[in-house]
């Protein structure tokens, strides 16, 4: 064992863990929108302090998935049609930029990390296992971002990735949508692994049209 190896397990770690937990819970419609989170049954459930829980729900806050109202505490937001069509328009800028750029960029190495992920989002399809559908995603496109040649572009993508996520678990709840998206990513990821990067840019697009149809979709049945 190298001596110089710090293994001790720091409070930050169980802070990223809350935080961590709690984002799935959320994106998996544990919590769903408008329930209000309370903390004495969160600290039971996820075995942690309420200083430690109050930093995560802060953390949480800032990503905009939850809502901490004076003198009622932590609410899971009820996000509007509207606030949904700005997440997607963003979307819309930030991802066919970074999927053009990718096709032109992208290493043979990460061309072959890009199609594990892709396997990765076939599996969870087909075992409809719906959080690793949302994880999965995101990380296919994580490694799109990371290999668009522009760290700014890829760091404000980052800052959305939660919502994003919260999105994605609305249009994958539609039956047969995660079959559509599948087929969607994998003509992304035929005209990246191409080169092609006009062809991966219309690809991307029409991806990111057929889920926010799916995501309206979601939201009305859900009102």
């Amino acid at each position: 064992m190298n001596p110089g190896l710090d293994l001790r397990i720091t409070p930050r770690t169980v802070q990223q863990q809350t935080i961590e937990k709690l984002r799935l819970a959320i994106i998996a419609g544990v919590f769903p929108p408008g329930s209000r989170l309370v903390e004495s049954q969160l600290c039971a459930q996820l075995g942690v302090s309420r200083p430690s829980l109050r930093e995560a729900l802060r953390s949480l806050q800032a990503e905009r998935l939850i809502e901490i109202i004076p003198n009622r505490g932590p609410f899971v937001p009820k996000l509007s049609w509207e606030e949904a069509t700005e997440i997607y328009d963003v979307r819309e800028l930030l991802e066919v930029a970074a999927v053009g750029r990718c096709a032109a960029r992208i290493t043979p190495e990460q061309v072959k990390e890009l199609e594990r992920a892709l396997k990765a989002f076939e599996r969870a399809q087909k075992s409809a296992d719906s959080l690793e559908l949302v994880t999965t995603a995101a990380e296919f496109y994580a490694i799109i971002l990371a290999n668009c040649g522009n760290a700014i572009l890829e760091e404000v993508h980052r800052g959305l990735v939660a919502r994003i996520s919260f999105f994605r678990g609305r249009s994958m709840s539609l039956e047969g949508r995660a079959e559509d998206s599948l087929q969607e990513m994998r003509d992304i990821y035929d005209a990246i692994a191409a080169g092609d990067e006009k062809r991966a840019r219309e690809a991307a697009q029409r991806h990111l049209d057929q889920a926010k149809a799916a995501a309206r979709h979601a939201m009305e049945d859900e009102a």
